[in-house]
């Protein structure tokens, strides 16, 4: 079994199209094919990943900040 990653055209009828592959033996073979959606969707294209709700804007937190235990817990540990 050997696994062939390539890019196959999509024909106006339907059909597909794929690149040749010389190091295959010529006849039948048994083939599974995946298809990828389109990371973008032509025909469900919309502005926010789900519409109705609000986006919130929230920062990250400051460049100086550090989680050392020292300088979380005072000397006795509390």
């Amino acid at each position: 079994m050997r696994t062939i990653e390539t890019i196959i055209t999509v024909l106006p009828d339907g059909s597909i199209r794929i690149p040749p592959q010389p190091d295959l033996k010529p006849g039948d073979h048994r083939a599974l094919l995946v298809i990828e959606e389109p990371a973008t969707s032509q025909t469900s294209q919309t502005s926010q990943p789900l519409p109705g709700l609000k986006m919130l804007d929230i920062p990250g937190w400051p460049v100086d900040s550090t989680f050392r235990r020292e300088d979380m817990y005072d000397d006795r540990q509390r």
